[in-house]
């Protein structure tokens, strides 16, 4: 049985390591970007990867060996040392994304409850939590002597993590 997995590769190994696995036979998805970056004297249109460092293989439990010794690999995604599918309706969905044409970029990915800092703006270094009120993300700081919290939204590229909740997987 063929599953999407997600694989990790070395930095910036992403589009020869998808050109490899096609070389195999091995049906890859590379979900590509187009940025604009200044060289020095110009600025030019380029494809870059959505996922830094990620792409995603179709295959079954008998390549896995294959595709990790693909040059630029790094490892297969795992969580508690199994390998975990990806749904098929998820990948479909980058791909109509990136087929429609909209304008997307990478997101930080928080879970309820990862403790978060501030990195930019005038509330910058303070430290807190996400937590999620009335349908949105909200940063929660938590006064612990009290036993009170204030929450506020903010925008997302304003939070770095620093400590995630731990994952509970009902398997």
């Amino acid at each position: 049985m063929h599953i999407w997995i997600a694989v990790y590769t070395k930095s910036r190994h992403e589009k020869s390591v998808n050109e490899l696995l096609h070389k195999k036979n091995i049906q890859s998805f590379l979900p590509l970007i187009k940025v604009k970056r200044k060289w020095s004297d110009r600025y030019k249109w380029i494809e870059k990867p959505l996922f830094k460092g990620y792409l995603f293989v179709k295959s079954d439990k008998n390549n896995y060996f294959n595709i990790v010794q693909t040059h630029g690999v790094h490892h297969i995604v795992k969580i508690g040392g199994k390998i975990i599918p990806i749904a098929e309706s998820e990948i479909q969905g980058i791909q109509k994304l990136i087929e429609v044409g909209f304008k997307l970029e990478p997101a930080d990915y928080f879970n309820v409850g990862d403790e978060v800092e501030i990195s930019g703006g005038p509330l910058k270094g303070l430290r807190g939590y996400i937590a999620h009120s009335k349908g949105k993300d909200t940063f929660v700081l938590k006064i612990d002597t009290i036993q009170q919290a204030i929450q506020c939204q903010i925008e997302r590229r304003w939070l770095k993590i620093i400590t995630r909740k731990p994952i509970e997987l009902n398997i």
